[in-house]
């Protein structure tokens, strides 16, 4: 690359987690389930004869010259841009060695082996990782720091999160799982580069991304998330309450705290909440969401950006630069959604974003008109959280729609829980934990809104067959 440092591509992709990488891709389906593995960037190249990936990161974007400049001092002219370069982690603090984030597959590793020497951690946040985390870790006691009145609100309500505690409290089945990780990676020595996806005027695509591609679905799977205790769960929630202040093993000596916590343990790090209580921990996982890794693009540029400091883009998954898409968490829905739809920061969307805008771009430079894609009609969403399949649809937590609801609610102790939003009669959302089979009924009554009031609480009668009903 140094001896021809300009090159000319009609496309460029940066980023090489799941939007970048499935930017040219299709998704047709409303509703479905994928694997996401991690894979040597070789693959790709071999799937797809016309694409090429370089390992290198983005210096500079010179949007009104439409060229990008590497790291390492390449300097790239694109015909179309696709910027994907995900999230990064809001830590606690930064630089302190005692807290670790939990982002992209090196840090996980990075975890585990921290773990396997530790006997207690403080798990701070409520999110997807989170909750991952708390219920596969297992020989360390684990202190869970949340801000809310429940575990999980931002999937679901109260009921479902008193329906998934008691997991906490039994031992995990065993799973035989292959380990699979959420991204492309580089072969040789410099991996810690990063990676680049993306094309030429010949059709080649190419790209370049940050390393730390987010973790993907079953990131815990074939990991070893265990800790230096015998204990198999040991689980404490602090519900409504944030971290406060952290201490070192000496700042928290000379402290008051120091007399008047009941630990009595010696730890290298100490976490002071803010409903009063301090615990000492072997390091604290800083797990309380993303924002939007919108650098080192803005510099020099004039994107407009929405309230959560992505890069606002339009129903063509544009942005207000010429010729610039974006995909993924590094951007914000700047259109005006679906009633049935709100974007979450979440890998079914990543997914979905990519593959959208790839569509976007192409039809643009063959001159064709494309409409928002069907995907971006329902919310859709498919995950698992405490060895539960959990599906979330529509409006799933009546999300805007204030007293104007209507809940219904069955739930089996262990086995199932299934909760319905209604609104004027029509399902306008769904939250299904366990294996229901409710999912593709329910997508389907949610889509064609038909007025189910006829039905009243018999609509989820165990005892009636409602997929054979509405089929």
């Amino acid at each position: 690359m140094a001896a021809n440092p300009e090159k000319t591509f009609k496309f460029v992709v940066v980023g090489g987690g799941i939007a970048g990488v499935t930017c040219a891709e299709q998704v047709s389906k409303t509703l479905e389930e994928f694997d996401v593995e991690e894979r040597p960037s070789s693959v790709l190249e071999e799937k797809y004869p016309n694409l090429r990936v370089i390992q290198s990161a983005v210096k500079a974007l010179h949007a009104q010259q439409h060229t990008l400049q590497t790291v390492d001092g390449l300097e790239i002219h694109y015909e179309k841009l696709c910027i994907c370069s995900g999230g990064r982690p809001k830590l606690l603090t930064q630089d302190n060695p005692y807290v670790l984030g939990i982002r992209d597959t090196d840090s996980a590793q990075e975890f585990q082996k921290r773990l396997s020497k530790a006997k207690r951690i403080v798990v701070v946040g409520n999110g997807g990782i989170a909750l991952e985390l708390v219920y596969e870790v297992e020989g360390c006691e684990v202190i869970w720091v949340v801000k809310d009145k429940a575990i999980g609100n931002t999937f679901f309500d109260a009921g479902a999160a008193q329906f998934l505690i008691p997991s906490l409290d039994t031992d995990k089945p065993e799973r035989a799982a292959t380990c699979k990780r959420a991204r492309y990676t580089i072969e040789g020595p410099a991996a810690t580069q990063g990676l680049a996806v993306g094309g030429d005027r010949q059709g080649q695509r190419r790209g370049l991304e940050e390393p730390g591609s987010a973790l993907g679905p079953d990131w815990h799977e074939g990991i070893s998330l265990r800790g230096a205790e015998e204990v198999s769960h040991r689980v404490s929630v602090e519900y409504q309450s944030e971290v406060k202040q952290i201490y070192t093993h000496q700042d928290f000596l000379l402290s008051p705290l120091a007399s008047q916590t009941a630990d009595t343990g010696s730890w290298p790090v100490y976490a002071q909440l803010t409903n009063g209580k301090t615990f000492g921990c072997d390091f604290i996982v800083s797990a309380t969401g993303v924002v939007p890794n919108t650098e080192p693009f803005l510099h020099g540029n004039s994107f407009a950006l929405a309230e959560d400091s992505g890069l606002k883009v339009d129903d063509h998954m544009m942005t207000t630069e010429p010729d610039i898409y974006a995909a993924g968490d590094v951007c914000t829905a700047g259109w005006e959604p679906s009633h049935l739809w709100q974007q979450m920061r979440l890998w079914t969307q990543a997914r979905q974003m990519g593959w959208y805008a790839g569509r976007c771009m192409a039809a643009d430079v063959l001159s064709e008109t494309i409409e928002l894609d069907f995907c971006f009609e329902l919310f859709s969403h498919i995950t698992k959280f405490f060895n539960y399949k959990v599906v979330l649809l529509g409006k799933f937590n009546g999300q805007g729609l204030g007293l104007n609801q209507e809940l219904l609610v069955r739930c089996t102790k262990g086995h199932e829980y299934v909760k319905v939003v209604l609104s004027g009669g029509r399902m306008l959302g769904a939250v299904l934990i366990g294996e229901t089979d409710l999912e593709e009924t329910f997508e389907n009554l949610i889509l064609n809104q038909m007025d189910l009031t006829p039905y009243g609480e018999e609509l989820l009668n165990p005892n009636i067959d409602i997929e054979d009903y509405f089929d």
